[in-house]
């Protein structure tokens, strides 16, 4: 499916492809936590239909859909993507791919064994590669290419230009060993991801110089060491095209050739119908549309029940055929010619549904999640306590159900940032924010300063007038419906009888005045609030049409295209519809972060992390809990996943309408892509917004295009809320830590976030990270991903949600592919079952 929400790039850098008051804080029983001992969750099992290799044909080709043309070969490169990856994977040396449980596996094709054979007074591991493992042109894979990789990403020559890949810095020297089949890898520095290195493999005349390095591996790849070799890149025809490595040494590749094919998302139902493609990610309109065919196979040639027409009645039906056939020509024209593309939609409908029978759809999870990022650099969120307040105001089990369990898969919220359930080491540490709690969100927002009455406050920084005037706001608040004259007159005491009487005088004839003037304000107001009612009661029309046209193009029939309502740009604030001045001022960018508790909330801290401490699983909690790192006593928002005990939580904002503070609304700027590929991501966004609205928190709703979601709004930080995902890793160390590491700023007053687009992270996080990716103790590293999965919870800056489905779309008699789950696909493995159907169905039309 589209990898809309994933960063780009990310697929190869995360190597799968964001309480002032003093007390004591009310801690509960840690819900959804697990004892000391790790889960045995389960993952979704992968759907490739498998079948033994003599059951597989030899020859044919199969089409495989991508999003678009890699940029680029070089899985190294900052604009390496998830089809790179894909075709680089039938073509380079992956020496530890990821098995069915998202743990890294020895590929024995390659490797006869690597392990650390050494500890003291360095870390050294041996790699003895597979004796018949060669490069295409014939030499043998060995130490020199492990060298010139090494050298090209250690990032000690800034002439080659690389994405960040940690772990090749802590390399001291890679050597021959006893004989050229060995490698033996000394590190400067302990590292426990070590079995991340060298995947892929390049060959040296690859990575052996900066020119070839940069350039040279970007179009196309001269030597390689897969099943399949590259035979040629057609940028028009949109094609990467691989054909069986005759020097492979390893099990044959079943098929002859294996096209790739770049097809956007919205053309997939199309292409399959076509036969352009075997097989392709799909969304769940095509995933349906493909179970409505197989469905309407067996129906004895009925009429279709769903499509274009579909909706017509027979009252309908037979106006438009009175129509077409009446006197009147001109309408009779009309008529025919919307009868006549009815015609053809349904016959063409009906034909690719004819198409769509040859196709199965095979689903688990994809090794990625969806979570809701909240921006803590600036703003409302800047405050853990509102960050809190939100976590905990959302269902995660309605959003998993909503997008999970229409498909048939198990709609269970992900409880780690650092792991998916399935995964060593998975643990559900959301225990150390607590769960969904209405009222607790509404303390915290309380706590924080958000009240019902806090938009109508002066900000307390603004500079008031004079004593004069502060008196006389006073006497106009206790005195409404006085005159200013009558108030100064009533003051004057050292006036004379005679002056009193002249006064009088003028003040009844002041007040005669005063009562005209009032009855004509009067009647000018009553005809100002007609006048303003009406207007209101149009703009509320309006903007309910406007609504049920956004809803109705983003729940379009089957098969169609978005229309233009779902693919516009725009946005709208959910919880103040209709509420003339309630939208905040925006307030200037913050040029740094404020992450940290106040001093002020030194008791709420500690008692945070022993709460961490104890879903972590911390031996050393009362060690931890009592070191304040520097963060911690910089100014800005205070923690605590629950508000002081005794805060009371404001009113129901359903009821007494959106929170406020020093006279601005407490409204948060939500980004969703906009692209037809979005529905559900959007349908997500909007029952959160729904959620929030419930605890006074009012959000507006921004879409964005699809193509600068990313660049011009989550890696700038132009957001306080939004939907986005991270593939899975087996390597959580490495590859988790420049997602949740603390911001550093920069010499120009900007952070440095590397991947951390929340912007939120704490000294201690950074701290377990680094012991974990030293520490080669497996069993005692997954405990200090806990520990920091935990911290990452209570940080409240990245909300995991759920599991993001797989739905693959499969000629049904391909064997061997499908939907992976973690598991990287045996590409010689894959093929037909049936000798008939090679070049079935995608080669029917050329």
């Amino acid at each position: 499916m589209s990898h809309v929400g994933v960063p780009r790039g990310t697929v190869r850098k995360r190597r799968s492809l964001a309480l002032l008051t003093a007390g004591v804080l009310t801690i509960p029983a840690l819900a959804g936590c697990s004892s000391d001992s790790e889960e045995t969750s389960r993952g979704v099992p992968q759907d490739i239909a498998p079948a033994a290799r003599d059951r597989v044909a030899d020859g044919s080709t199969v089409n495989w859909a991508v999003d678009a043309m890699p940029t680029t070969l070089n899985a190294f490169q900052a604009d390496a993507d998830s089809a790179t990856t894909r075709i680089t994977g039938a073509l380079l040396p992956t020496l530890f791919p990821m098995d069915a449980t998202g743990q890294p596996k020895l590929n024995p094709d390659y490797l006869e064994s690597a392990k650390i054979i050494e500890r003291e007074p360095k870390q050294v591991v041996l790699y003895k590669l597979n004796q018949q493992a060669v490069w295409s042109d014939g030499r043998e894979i060995g130490a020199p290419d492990f060298v010139a990789q090494w050298r090209a990403l250690s990032g000690k020559d800034s002439a080659f230009w690389t994405a960040r890949n940690s772990g090749y810095e802590r390399i001291q020297k890679i050597e021959r060993g006893a004989d050229d089949l060995q490698v033996r890898v000394t590190f400067a520095k302990p590292y426990a991801d070590w079995r991340s290195l060298f995947s892929p493999l390049y060959p040296k005349e690859v990575t052996g110089s900066p020119d070839t390095f940069n350039d040279g591996a970007r179009t196309t790849l001269k030597n390689t060491a897969g099943p399949f070799q590259l035979k040629s890149v057609s940028k028009a025809k949109g094609t990467v095209t691989l054909t069986r490595n005759p020097r492979w040494w390893g099990d044959k590749a079943k098929l002859d050739t294996l096209v790739f094919r770049a097809v956007a998302p919205k053309d997939r139902t199309k292409a399959l119908a076509d036969g352009t493609v075997h097989v392709t990610d799909v969304d769940s309109t095509t995933a349906n549309r493909i179970a409505l065919a197989l469905r309407d196979g067996n129906n004895g040639g009925q009429p279709l029940t769903h499509g274009p027409g579909a909706d017509l009645t027979p009252a309908a039906a037979l106006r438009s055929w009175a129509l077409a056939n009446g006197s009147d020509e001109e309408q009779a024209e009309i008529a025919q010619a919307a009868r006549e593309k009815t015609r053809k939609a349904v016959a063409a409908y009906g034909a690719e549904q004819k198409a769509l029978r040859s196709y199965a759809v095979r689903k688990s999870l994809e090794p990625a999640y969806t979570q809701l990022a909240l921006n803590g650099e600036s703003g409302p969120l800047a405050d853990d306590r509102v960050r809190r307040a939100v976590a905990r105001a959302l269902d995660r089990q309605e959003l998993a159900e909503t997008v999970l369990k229409p498909l048939g898969l198990p709609p269970k919220p992900l409880g780690s940032h650092l792991a998916l359930a399935g995964q060593p080491g998975y643990k559900d540490g959301s225990g150390a924010l607590g769960d969904q709690n209405t009222e607790e969100a509404q303390a915290l927002l309380a706590d924080a300063g958000w009240t019902r009455g806090g938009a109508a406050e002066k900000p307390k920084d603004t500079k008031a007038g004079s004593e004069a005037e502060k008196k006389g706001d006073k006497e106009d608040e206790e005195k409404k419906g006085t005159d200013k004259a009558e108030d100064k007159d009533e003051k004057k005491t050292d006036k004379t009888e005679a002056d009193a009487d002249a006064d009088k005088k003028a003040d009844a004839d002041k007040k005669a005045d005063a009562d005209k003037k009032a009855d004509a304000d009067k009647k000018a107001d009553a005809e100002k609030k007609a006048d303003a009612e009406k207007k209101a009661e149009d703009k509320e029309e309006k903007a309910g049409d406007a609504d049920k046209e956004e809803k109705k193009s983003d729940q379009a029939a089957t098969g169609s295209d978005d229309s233009a309502a779902s693919r516009a740009e725009g946005l709208y604030i959910v919880g103040q519809d209709n509420k003339p001045g309630a939208r905040p001022a925006q307030a200037p960018a913050a040029s740094s972060a404020v992450l940290a508790p106040s001093h002020t909330a030194a008791v709420q801290s500690l008692a945070l992390l022993r709460q961490a401490s104890a879903v972590s699983g911390d031996t050393s909690a009362a060690d931890t809990a009592a070191k304040v790192t520097a963060q911690d006593k910089q100014s800005g928002g205070a923690p605590g996943a629950y508000a002081p005990m005794g805060t009371a939580a404001p009113a129901p904002a359903s009821v007494n309408g959106p929170l406020g503070k020093d006279g601005k609304t407490l409204t948060l700027r939500f980004v969703l892509p906009s692209g037809p590929g979005s529905q559900s991501l959007r349908g997500v966004g909007e029952r959160i917004a729904t959620m929030l609205e419930k605890i006074g928190i009012g959000t507006e709703i921004t879409k964005v295009p699809d193509e600068s979601y990313f660049k011009d709004h989550i890696a700038s930080g132009d957001y306080d809320l939004a939907l986005y995902s991270w593939p899975a890793t087996a390597y959580p160390a490495t590859d988790g830590r420049p997602i949740y590491a603390k911001p550093e700023p920069a010499t120009d007053g900007s952070l440095l976030v590397e991947q951390n687009y929340t912007r939120v992270g704490t000294d201690h996080i950074d701290q377990l990270f680094d012991q974990a990716v030293a520490e080669l103790d497996e069993k005692a590293a997954r405990e200090l991903m806990k520990q920091a999965d935990a911290r990452i919870w209570a940080a409240a800056g990245s909300i995991p949600l759920f599991q993001r489905p797989q739905l693959v779309a499969v000629d049904k008699k391909l064997a061997n592919v499908g939907a992976f789950g973690f598991a990287a696909p045996r590409y010689q493995d894959i093929g037909f079952t049936d000798r008939q159907a090679a070049g079935s169905p995608a080669d029917r039309k050329k």
